[in-house]
């Protein structure tokens, strides 16, 4: 029988890594302070290290209260533990410099089509990161610059897979899609104005893409995003 840890007001499930090769995932978002607090204090039990998304400046600070060396980033409202990851982190800034390309195995390219969308590609990449995967980001090549996307083609097709993000009629999918033989997973965001609809407007753009190889994943949703491009990267690597 598959193990879950029973903490009465949440059920953890420790045996997802062993099944899934992924380890449970922390949605931050509408949890009270109590129950955040034993949801990462048990995982750090097990496994080490825990990574929740969706996480409050608020949030940051209650955990941070039990655990002192929890990281957030306030863009992409990533709240983690990791301590192995960091260090070797820390190692790769102090040689290269901030701003160095991530370490990792094989690539996923994370590019979005305006600067506005960073908050939902940071998500992307943070989880990618977090779960093994060599990150490149290339940001602000939206459609309204064309030359700018066409300049990065080269980079781009380097990569395994490619995780676009993009709002108001999100169209960046369509165009890198037509430029890479790798698949593309295409987030649309709600950044845009009223007959953006919150993100709907670039989510049918995509969905409806004559572009082929292109996936869709819900309205802002960084995380499916970076998990699924994990998947495939993994797989690319193996079948190296």
């Amino acid at each position: 029988m598959d193990k879950y840890d029973d903490l009465k007001y949440a059920k953890l499930d420790t045996d997802r890594e062993t099944r899934t090769g992924f380890p449970e995932v922390v949605f931050c978002e509408g949890k009270p302070d109590e129950y955040l607090i034993g949801i990462y204090k048990r995982l750090i039990e097990h496994d080490g290290r825990v990574f929740g998304t969706r996480a409050s400046e608020h949030q940051y600070e209650v955990i941070r209260e039990v655990i002192p060396e929890i990281e957030y980033n306030k863009v992409s409202r990533i709240l983690k533990y990791d301590p192995l990851r960091k260090a070797a982190r820390d190692e790769s800034d102090d040689r290269s410099g901030k701003g160095a390309e991530s370490e990792g195995i094989g690539l996923i390219a994370v590019c979005t089509g305006g600067t506005a969308d960073i908050p939902v590609a940071e998500e992307a990449a943070e989880t990618a990161e977090y779960f093994g995967g060599k990150v490149r980001r290339i940001y602000d090549v939206g459609v309204s610059g064309i030359h700018r996307v066409l300049s990065k083609a080269d980079e781009i097709r380097e990569a395994n897979v490619v995780i676009v993000i993009a709002g108001m009629e999100g169209a960046l999918a369509s165009v890198i899609g037509g430029l890479v033989e790798n698949p593309v997973i295409a987030v649309p965001t709600s950044v845009g104005y009223g007959a953006s609809l919150g993100g709907l407007s670039a989510l049918l753009t995509m969905i409806n893409s004559c572009a082929n190889g292109i996936t869709v994943v819900n309205i802002d949703n960084g995380y499916g995003a970076g998990y699924v491009a994990t998947q495939i990267n993994r797989l690319a690597e193996r079948n190296c």
